[in-house]
């Protein structure tokens, strides 16, 4: 889900009564009727992506699962997203492919390109890219995502893998599922204090208050685990790895930036890009004050691959601006 309003169609609220409780013995069954229009594999897959949850109001906090119904009185709310194109097009835009074979095709995505077609974001993704590059993906996996069995958020740079073929599709979903995978990342942050490395574990949800943001939680969400590890200290931030054990919407970010109390430099969904370059001063700010997107990279993708056995580890550096900074920041090290 991308930060644009116009991913949200449309809102519906429910309230369960003593009635439905009654009624209904699962909270689908429950869904399917009260939102009529929407087929119950509509529903599950907004309950999959956290389009379905608790709304602010909910005087109750029960877990919500699309096998039992919650208690009288829980507010719930369904986030629905306007229709999409049903098959997305082809478009002639430049990939920097790392590796490629008859199953699959490793990219460095740039920061700035969306990763599949979503509402506000029709054309000009990945998925545009890859039906131009790959003539014969249409179909693999989802219709409307071909080919995509992960993402990286529009503005992270960095390692992606799409699938090529059905059986290489399938045999990839099952990898990330079961995190039998290497994801790195890199990120300025910003703070110039932390423990060299640790680990931090959570669930993460969407966020009741703001339904374009992530929140970590004590009693809801899906479980969420990053490995972290400071790599340079600098004066006002941090040069920092996090290695993903689990892949949350946003949850490095989201991580970073509630947990360890960092927000990643020039992320306006979870900090302050105008707080951020008064702190970090004139000279960071005549390089980024034009920057509109987060400072996280994902610098290795690696699994064994799932058709042939061989293993694959592909690592890219950060993008031109992102080293940029850091040579400044390492200059002014040195000066000090």
């Amino acid at each position: 889900m991308s930060n644009n309003q116009a991913d949200i169609e449309d809102f519906l609220t429910l309230t369960i009564s003593e009635e439905d409780r009654q009624k209904y013995k699962r909270l689908d069954q429950y869904l399917a009727d009260k939102a009529s229009g929407h087929s119950r594999t509509f529903l599950k897959n907004l309950f999959t992506k956290d389009q379905i949850i608790l709304s602010e109001d909910s005087p109750t906090q029960p877990k919500l699962e699309l096998k039992k119904m919650p208690p009288v009185g829980t507010i719930i709310e369904i986030l629905v997203p306007p229709p999409m194109p049903s098959v997305a097009e082809a478009e002639n835009i430049p990939l920097e492919i790392l590796y490629e074979d008859e199953h699959l095709v490793f990219v460095n995505k740039p920061a700035g390109l969306v990763t599949h077609p979503a509402p506000g974001n029709y054309t000009g993704t990945l998925v545009n890219a890859i039906l131009y590059h790959c003539h014969d993906i249409q179909g693999i996996g989802d219709q409307k995502r071909p080919g995509i069995v992960h993402r990286l958020d529009k503005g992270t740079s960095g390692v992606m893998v799409i699938a090529k073929t059905q059986a290489c599709h399938e045999g990839l979903v099952l990898l990330f599922s079961s995190h039998n995978i290497e994801r790195q990342y890199e990120a300025l942050v910003m703070k110039n204090r932390c423990q060299s490395y640790g680990t931090i574990e959570s669930l993460i949800g969407r966020d009741p208050h703001n339904r374009l943001k992530m929140k970590t939680s004590g009693t809801r969400g899906k479980k969420a685990i990053t490995h972290f590890k400071v790599l340079e200290i600098f004066d006002r931030h941090l040069h920092m790895e996090f290695t993903l054990e689990t892949g949350r919407t946003h949850q490095i970010r989201v991580h970073s930036s509630e947990l360890l109390k960092m927000p990643i430099i020039c992320d306006s969904t979870y900090g302050s890009i105008n707080e951020h370059l008064m702190k970090l001063g004139e000279r960071y700010k005549a390089i980024i004050s034009d920057y509109p997107y987060p400072f996280l990279h994902a610098k290795v993708l690696g699994f064994v691959h799932p058709i042939t056995g061989a293993k694959l580890r592909f690592e890219v550096p950060p993008p031109k601006l992102f080293q940029e900074v850091l040579n400044l920041s390492r200059a002014s090290l040195k000066n000090e």
